[in-house]
C-alpha cells in the first residue's frame, strides 16, 4: 500500500510541475521525470531508490527570485485502488506505439529516398556497356517473356504513396524542440529572465564567430567530399577501362566469333573523310560537327589534345611552329592504345616510346610534305585515328596556332593563311570551338579570343579552356583575375563552359600519367578551389574531355539527320541532270574513267607487237634512206662520180663509206628506229576507233605517250653491234643475180630522179616561172629572177660546148660569163654566178647519170666479167646496190631489236607512267576534265556520303 501511495504522490508532483511551468523554459531534467514515472512499474529496480520529497525544498530549486511568494502545494487526496493505474497505462502505451510507428515510417521513407538518390548517382557513374550486350547470356534479355516485370512494378507503391504515409516531419521537429526547451535545466525565474533579456554582446560575438567557423568547416568538408568523389570515379573508371580492355582483347583473340559492328565514331569519321574529299573548303554542304581546337601559338592546345588522347602523339619544338597543317584526330575505344593513319595500315603502339617517336616523326614529315614550296602552312588535312580503352569518342581537328607577327623564315602570307584556315573550320555552324587560352600570359595579348568571338558571338558552341593555371596562380598577384578570365568577364567572349587545366611542368619528356597526377595534386591544394573561385567540375582535362564529348554527340544527334536530308536532295538533282544530258552512258567517275583509259592504252601498246616484220622493215628502210640520202648523194656519190676512172671512184667511195660507218651511220640508224617506234606508237594511240572512240581520253593518252617516250632510252649496246653489221654489209660488192642488179638500178634511178626534181624546183625558184606559166597564170619574174635567168642561159651555153666540164668553174670562166652578161646590160656578182652554176651543173650531171643508168640495165653481163674488154663501167650501180643492201640489213637488225626488246621496254615504261598518274590526283584532274567527269564525280561522292550517313544514323538510333 505504501508503494502505491508513493507512486500517486509522485504523479501528483509531476502534474503540478507541468501545470506551473507550461509555456516557459523549465529546468527540471527530463531524466528525473522519467525516473519518477518509471518507478511506478519498476519499483524493485536497483538504481531507483526514491525518497519521499521535501515539498518546500523541491519547489525552491525551480526559482531564482526570493521576493516572489511561494504557493503551497495542494496535494489531491490519494485514493487507494487501481484507478490511477488504469488512467496512466493506456496513454503511455498509445504514445509509445505512435512513436514507434513514426520512427519506422520516417526511417523507411527517408531511407528509401536516400537509397534511390544513391542508386541514381551510381547509375550515372556506370559506363555505357550497350556495345557489349553480347557478353550477357541471351536468357537475361528474354527474362521478360517468363516474368511479368511490369505487373510487379505496378504492384509496388510509388514514391508519392510513401510520401503520403510519412508524417509531417516539420511538426514533429517543432514539438520536440518545445519539449526540449521545456525540460531544459534551470528555474522558472531563470527561464523568464532569459526570455526577456536580449543577451550580452559577448554572446553575440561568440555566435558570429561560431557561424563563420561552421561555414569554413562546411566548405572544407565539401571540397574534401568532391575530391573523394573524384578519386572514387577515377578508380572506377580505371577498373572499367581494364575490364573493357580484357573484353575487347578476348574478342580479338577469337573467343567470341560473332563480328562486332564498326563503332559509331569510326563511321562518323569516315563520313567526314569522304566529305573532305568532296568539299575541301567546308561549304554549306558540309555542316557536320567537329571539335575545332584553336589557340594562340604555344598556348598549349597540342598538350590539351595529348591529354585527351592520353598519349604524346604530336611533334613539339621550343618556340617553333610545329603544327603546319590541320590534323584530324578521331578518338575511339579499343582494346589497345594504338594510332594509325587513314591511308596506312601500320599501327603505332602508344605504350612504347619508340612507336611514339616514330609517330611524331611521321606526322612532321606529312606536314612538311603538304606544305608547298614558298609557304609555311597548308590547308590539307592529315587524318589520324587513335584508339584505346577509356577514350572519349569524338573527332578533333588541331589547327595551326594563330600568330600576331610573321617572323624570319616564314612566308609573308602565313598570318593570313592561318586565319583563313581557322575561319574555314569555325564558320561551320555545327562545329564545336575549343578555344585555348594561355593562363600564364596576359589575356590582352591573346588574338584567338577576338577571332572566336567573330565566328561565334553568342558562345553557343564555344568551350573556353585556360591552360597553365599553375603558372597563372603563381605569377598573378590577384587570384580574382583568373576567375574573371574563366568566367569570360575580362574580355567580351561568351562560351558554353569554362575550364581550367594543367598540362604539365613544361618538360616535354613527362608522361601523361605524371601530368595527370601533378594536375590532381595541384587542384587539391589550389586556392582557386578552396576559395570557390572554381568549381570542381571546371578543372582537370578529364572533366574537359567528358564535357566536350557530351557536347559533340549532342550536336551530332541534332544535325546529322538534317545533313542526310540535304544530301538526298543533292543526289536527286545530280541524277536528274545526268539522265537528261548523258542518257546512254554509264556514270563513271574520274578513277573509273582512268582505269578504262589505262586498259585501252595497254591494249594499244600490246598491238605494237602485232605489227608484221615486213611492215617494220619497210618503214625502217624508207625512213633511214630519207635520213641518209642527202649524205650519200652529196658527200659520197657526186664527189666519186666526178673522178676520171673507176679505180679512183672505188677508192673514194670506200674511204667515204668507212668514215660514214664509223661515225654517223649507226647513230642515224638508231635515231631512225626510235623515231619509227614513236610514230607507230603515236599512230596506235591517236588513231580513231570509230564509234567506240571517246575523245575524253585524248589528253590522257597524249600525256602518257609523251612521258613514256621521254623516259624511254635506246639500248647503248645496239649502236656498237649495228656498226659492225653495217660495215660488213658495205664491204660486200658481189651482186649474185640479175634481179638484184635491176633492183639496184631501179633504186639508183629513183634516187637520182628525186634529186633531179629537187634541183629543177630550185632552179625554177631561182629564175622564176617559164613562159607557159607566165602566159597561163599571169605571173611575172622579179628583177633578181631575171638576172638569174640570164646567168643560167649563159652557163647552159658553156655546158653545151663542153658536156664533160668539171664541177667547178675556173676564175677566167667566171670573168668571161660576167663580161658577156654586162655586154647585154646585166650586172652580176661572181657569187651569183657560182650559185647559179651549182644548180645548172647539178641538173646536167643528174641527167647524164640517169642516161648512164639506163645504159647499165644491160651491164650485168659485163659486171660478171669485171667489165673486161668493155667501155661500159657501172661502178655507180654497184655503189647503190651496196647502199641498198646495207639499208635492208640495218632495217632487219633494227626490226629484231624493236620487236624483241624495245617494244617490251616501252610497254614497261607505259605501265610505270600509268601507275604514277594513278597516284597523282592532280594529274588525273588535269587530264580527265569536262562536265561529264565532274558530274559523275559529284554523283558518286554524294551517293557515298548519303549511304554512310544513313548507316551512321541507323547505328545511332540502335545505340539509343
Amino acid at each position: 500500500m505504501w508503494r502505491v501511495r508513493r507512486a500517486a504522490v509522485a504523479c501528483e508532483v509531476c502534474q503540478s510541475l507541468v501545470k506551473r511551468s507550461s509555456g516557459t523554459k523549465g529546468s527540471l531534467p527530463l531524466q528525473k521525470l522519467h525516473l519518477v514515472s518509471r518507478s511506478i512499474y519498476h519499483t524493485h529496480h536497483a538504481t531507483l531508490k526514491l525518497q519521499r520529497p521535501q515539498l518546500r525544498t523541491s519547489l525552491q530549486q525551480f526559482s531564482s527570485l526570493t521576493s516572489l511568494p511561494l504557493r503551497k502545494l495542494k496535494l489531491s487526496p490519494v485514493k487507494y485502488g487501481y484507478q490511477p493505474h488504469r488512467n496512466f497505462w493506456p496513454a503511455r502505451l498509445a504514445a509509445r506505439l505512435l512513436k514507434l510507428r513514426y520512427l519506422i515510417l520516417g526511417s523507411a521513407v527517408g531511407g528509401g529516398y536516400t537509397a534511390k538518390k544513391t542508386f541514381d548517382q551510381w547509375k550515372d557513374m556506370i559506363p555505357d556497356l550497350s556495345d557489349y550486350k553480347w557478353i550477357v547470356p541471351d536468357i537475361v534479355w528474354e527474362i521478360d517473356e517468363y516474368i511479368d516485370l511490369e505487373k510487379i512494378r505496378k504492384a509496388l507503391p510509388n514514391s508519392e504513396d510513401l510520401a503520403k504515409l510519412a508524417p509531417d516531419f516539420d511538426k514533429i521537429a517543432e514539438s520536440l524542440s518545445l519539449l526540449k526547451d521545456f525540460f531544459t535545466t534551470g528555474s522558472p525565474g531563470e527561464t523568464a529572465f532569459r526570455a526577456t533579456d536580449p543577451g550580452s554582446e559577448s554572446d553575440k560575438r561568440f555566435r558570429k564567430v561560431s557561424d563563420k567557423e561552421k561555414i569554413d568547416q562546411l566548405q572544407e568538408e565539401l571540397l574534401h567530399t568532391q575530391l573523394k568523389y573524384q578519386r572514387i570515379l577515377e578508380r572506377l573508371e580505371k577498373e572499367n577501362k581494364e575490364l573493357r580492355k580484357l573484353v575487347l582483347q578476348k574478342d580479338d583473340k577469337g573467343i567470341h566469333h560473332r563480328k562486332l559492328k564498326k563503332s559509331l565514331i569510326d563511321m562518323y569519321s569516315e563520313v567526314l573523310d569522304v566529305l573532305s574529299d568532296y568539299d575541301a573548303s567546308y561549304n554549306t554542304q558540309d555542316h557536320l560537327p567537329r571539335v575545332v581546337v584553336v589557340g594562340d601559338q604555344s598556348a598549349g592546345k597540342t598538350s590539351v589534345l595529348e591529354m585527351i588522347a592520353q598519349a604524346r602523339i604530336f611533334p613539339r619544338g621550343s618556340g617553333e611552329m610545329m603544327t603546319r597543317s590541320p590534323v584530324k584526330v578521331t578518338l575511339s575505344e579499343g582494346p589497345h592504345h594504338v594510332a594509325l593513319f587513314k591511308d596506312s595500315s601500320r599501327e603505332f603502339d602508344l605504350t612504347k616510346e619508340e612507336d611514339l617517336a616514330a609517330l611524331r616523326h611521321e606526322i612532321e614529315l606529312r606536314m612538311r610534305k603538304n606544305v608547298k614550296e614558298g609557304c609555311t602552312v597548308s590547308p590539307e588535312t592529315i587524318s589520324l585515328n587513335v584508339k584505346g580503352p577509356g577514350l572519349q569518342r569524338m573527332v578533333l581537328v588541331d589547327l595551326p596556332g594563330v600568330i600576331n607577327t610573321v617572323t624570319s623564315g616564314m612566308a609573308p602570307d602565313t598570318k593570313e593563311t592561318i586565319f583563313s584556315i581557322s575561319k574555314a573550320y569555325m564558320q561551320n555552324p555545327n562545329a564545336i570551338i575549343l578555344c585555348i587560352q594561355d593562363g600564364s600570359v596576359d589575356a590582352e595579348r591573346s588574338i584567338v579570343t577576338d577571332l572566336v568571338s567573330q565566328m561565334d558571338p553568342h558562345g553557343r558552341r564555344t568551350i573556353f579552356v585556360l591552360t597553365k593555371v599553375d603558372l597563372a596562380e603563381k605569377n598573378v598577384t590577384s587570384p580574382s583575375r583568373i576567375q574573371q578570365i574563366i568566367e569570360g568577364k575580362l574580355f567580351p567572349m561568351k562560351a558554353l563552359g569554362y575550364f581550367a587545366v594543367v598540362t604539365g611542368k613544361g618538360n616535354s619528356s613527362e608522361s601523361i600519367e605524371a601530368i595527370r597526377d601533378y594536375e590532381e595534386e595541384f587542384f587539391q591544394n589550389s586556392k582557386l578551389l578552396k576559395t570557390s573561385m572554381l568549381k570542381a567540375h571546371q578543372v582537370t582535362t578529364r572533366n574537359l574531355s567528358l564535357a566536350v564529348s557530351d557536347c559533340f554527340w549532342k550536336m551530332v544527334r541534332e544535325s546529322v539527320e538534317q545533313q542526310a536530308d540535304s544530301f538526298k536532295a543533292t543526289r536527286f538533282n545530280l541524277e536528274t541532270e545526268w539522265k537528261n544530258n548523258y542518257p546512254r552512258l554509264r556514270e563513271l567517275d574520274r578513277n573509273e574513267l582512268f582505269e578504262k583509259a589505262k586498259n585501252e592504252i595497254l591494249d594499244e601498246v600490246i598491238s605494237l607487237s602485232q605489227v608484221t616484220p615486213k611492215h617494220w622493215e619497210e618503214i625502217l628502210q624508207q625512213s633511214l634512206w630519207e635520213r641518209v640520202s642527202t649524205h650519200v648523194i652529196e658527200n659520197i656519190y657526186l664527189p666519186a662520180a666526178q673522178t676520171m676512172n673507176s679505180g679512183t671512184f672505188n677508192t673514194t667511195v670506200d674511204i667515204k663509206l668507212k668514215q660514214w660507218t664509223d661515225k654517223q651511220l649507226p647513230n642515224k640508224a638508231v635515231e631512225v628506229a626510235w623515231e619509227t617506234l614513236q610514230e607507230e606508237f603515236s599512230r596506235f594511240m591517236t588513231e580513231p576507233k570509230g564509234k567506240e572512240h571517246d575523245d575524253i581520253f585524248d589528253k590522257l593518252k597524249e600525256a602518257v605517250k609523251e612521258e613514256s617516250i621521254k623516259r624511254h632510252k635506246w639500248n647503248d649496246f645496239a649502236e656498237d653491234s649495228l656498226r659492225v653489221i653495217q660495215h660488213n654489209a658495205l664491204e660486200d660488192r658481189s651482186i649474185s643475180d640479175k634481179q638484184q642488179w635491176d633492183a639496184a638500178i631501179y633504186f639508183m634511178e629513183e634516187a637520182l630522179q628525186a634529186r633531179l626534181k629537187d634541183t629543177e624546183n630550185a632552179i625554177e625558184n631561182m629564175v622564176g616561172p617559164d613562159w607557159k606559166k607566165r602566159w597561163l597564170y599571169w605571173k611575172n619574174r622579179t628583177q633578181e629572177q631575171c638576172v638569174h635567168n640570164e646567168t643560167k642561159n649563159e652557163l647552159e651555153k658553156m655546158l653545151k660546148c663542153n658536156e664533160e666540164h668539171p664541177a667547178y668553174l675556173a676564175s677566167d670562166e667566171i670573168t668571161t660569163v660576167r663580161k658577156n652578161l654586162e655586154s647585154r646590160g646585166v650586172e652580176v656578182d661572181p657569187s651569183l654566178i657560182k650559185d647559179t652554176w651549182h644548180q645548172v651543173y647539178r641538173r646536167h650531171f643528174l641527167k647524164t647519170a640517169l642516161n648512164h643508168c639506163n645504159l647499165c640495165r644491160r651491164g650485168f653481163y659485163y659486171y660478171q666479167r669485171h667489165f673486161v674488154d668493155s667501155e661500159l663501167e657501172c661502178n655507180d650501180v654497184v655503189l647503190f646496190w651496196r647502199i641498198q643492201r646495207m639499208l635492208a640489213i640495218t632495217a632487219n637488225t633494227l626490226r629484231q631489236q624493236l620487236t624483241n626488246t624495245e617494244v617490251r621496254r616501252l610497254e614497261k615504261n607505259v605501265k610505270e607512267v600509268l601507275e604514277d598518274f594513278a597516284e597523282d590526283g592532280e594529274k588525273k584532274v588535269k587530264l580527265l576534265t569536262g562536265k561529264r567527269v565532274q558530274l559523275a564525280e559529284d554523283l558518286k561522292k554524294v551517293r557515298e556520303i548519303q549511304e554512310k550517313l544513313d548507316a551512321f544514323i541507323e547505328a545511332l538510333h540502335q545505340e539509343k
